[in-house]
């Protein structure tokens, strides 16, 4: 069965490597901006050294009692001022070099600023600009509380100067919206499915019914998976009702989820046997992060696809392109790819997504030209990014989904290496309450969707 040696991978041609290569050493260039963020760190030890020394001084005058209260105000507001520069830096030397040079891996971790979660180089700007406005409003405010050795002049001008940044502040921030939309918004549209074969998201879906030996131990999963509807965009739950400055909701609404789910909406009662430590630590996308992968196996309706959403809607609002498709519509749009010559060029495309999910694997058998496709993907994305799948079969029963060749083995090696596999198991959730989810579990026809 599973027991062939795994096939080297088919040889890529010289001509399409060659654009994507030059590509990655452009892109290697980014490191040249590294020292400079560290040429920042150590501005930031500068206003470290002048904060105390500011502080040093307000001590020793009111010590010695030559000091007024207007001189206390313009002392303070001089420290005001120097943390406001410094908490500016901060968000330049993270934020940069997370949005620029590359992402630092704080998802999860106690003590990740807020708005690291979300940023990106348009928040990036907004926020500048905000802080400049306010270190702007200490200047001016220093000026008014010193107006007796301040002229009219500079009181002019320093007002002209304040409200100009906040005319810039405001018009950055406009314009970010549509840029913030129109960046996730685009996502190359998923062909239609083929006759005979549902649609689904991004996920290698329900893998399978049994127990499973995976890099944590032996787990057992349950799906409880919503009804598969047709995807528009802004399906989900919550829609747009206002701003959305981290644009999570624009990634959410560009994922292409059947529906939204979240981990807190699972119904953990159906699922005693559940790895509650595992799967609340997926919740926390760190496994995005390091380019590791999920894998949900278990019967139709024990929540496989909800979790996978669950944790991909969970993936955008950390930050993390994410997009969803079910296994016949990933090899549809690979084999539409590979008619049209660009299916290097398709492959290289699907790397801006650091999450893909691939749905519904095992429903229906593929061709072994759409198997070819399926590992070509998974190969491509060993290592480099991370997938989460579906699957109604275990491991085992894989070759009656992708046929007993060397291919479903190596596909199956790519998959759980780096991987944690939850299996679930019990009777449908969609069939509770009708008496026929045992019979239906039980009988020899195939398994309804």
């Amino acid at each position: 069965m599973l027991s062939h040696a795994v096939p080297a991978s088919p040889k890529p041609d010289v001509r399409s490597l060659a654009a994507p290569s030059l590509g990655y050493a452009l892109f290697a260039t980014r490191w040249l901006q590294a020292p400079l963020y560290f040429g920042l760190v150590a501005a930031q030890g500068v206003y470290v050294y002048k904060f105390f020394n500011e502080l040093w001084h307000l001590v020793q005058h009111i010590v010695s009692g030559h000091v007024n209260e207007t001189h206390v105000m313009l002392a303070v507001l001089k420290l005001v001022d120097v943390v406001m520069i410094a908490n500016l830096l901060i968000m330049v030397i993270v934020g940069g070099y997370e949005t620029f040079v590359s992402r630092i891996g704080l998802q999860g971790h106690r003590d990740q600023p807020e708005w690291l979660s979300h940023v990106n180089s348009n928040v990036l700007k907004v926020k500048l600009a905000t802080a400049i406005v306010g270190i702007s409003s200490v200047h001016l405010l220093q000026m008014f509380v010193d107006v007796d050795h301040t002229s009219q002049h500079s009181l002019l001008w320093g007002t002209v100067i304040h409200m100009a940044f906040i005319l810039s502040a405001a018009i950055l921030a406009y314009m970010s919206g549509p840029m913030e939309r129109g960046h996730h918004g685009h996502s190359s549209p998923l062909p239609a499915p083929r006759p005979g074969r549902p649609g689904a998201p991004l996920i290698l879906s329900e893998l399978s019914a049994g127990p499973l030996e995976s890099t944590t131990g032996t787990v057992t999963l349950r799906e409880i998976v919503p009804a598969q509807s047709v995807r528009t965009p802004g399906s989900g739950r919550g829609g747009r009702g206002g701003q959305d400055p981290s644009g999570s909701e624009a990634r959410i609404r560009a994922a292409g989820f059947p529906t939204r789910k979240g981990l807190d909406e699972f119904d953990r009662g159906r699922q005693p046997a559940l790895d509650g430590e595992t799967v609340a630590r997926l919740g926390k996308t760190d496994f995005v992060a390091t380019r590791e992968n999920a894998l949900f196996l278990g019967p139709p309706g024990t929540g496989k696809t909800h979790l996978a959403i669950a944790l991909g809607v969970r993936a955008c609002q950390a930050g993390h392109d994410v997009q969803f498709a079910t296994g016949a519509e990933w090899a549809a749009r690979l084999a539409e790819a590979q008619s049209a010559g660009r299916l290097a060029e398709e492959l290289a495309e699907l790397d801006r997504y650091e999450l893909l999910i691939i749905d519904e694997i095992g429903y229906v058998p593929f061709e072994s030209e759409e198997t070819s496709l399926l590992f070509r993907l998974v190969s491509h994305r060993y290592e480099r990014a991370s997938v989460i799948v579906t699957s109604d079969k275990p491991f085992a029963r894989w070759t009656e989904v992708f046929g007993d060749t060397p291919v479903t083995f190596a596909m199956i090696d790519r998959l759980a290496h780096h991987a944690d596999i939850v299996t679930l198991t019990g009777e449908s959730y969609r069939l509770r309450g009708h008496g026929a989810a045992r019979s239906a579990t039980t009988a020899t026809a195939p398994e309804p969707r």
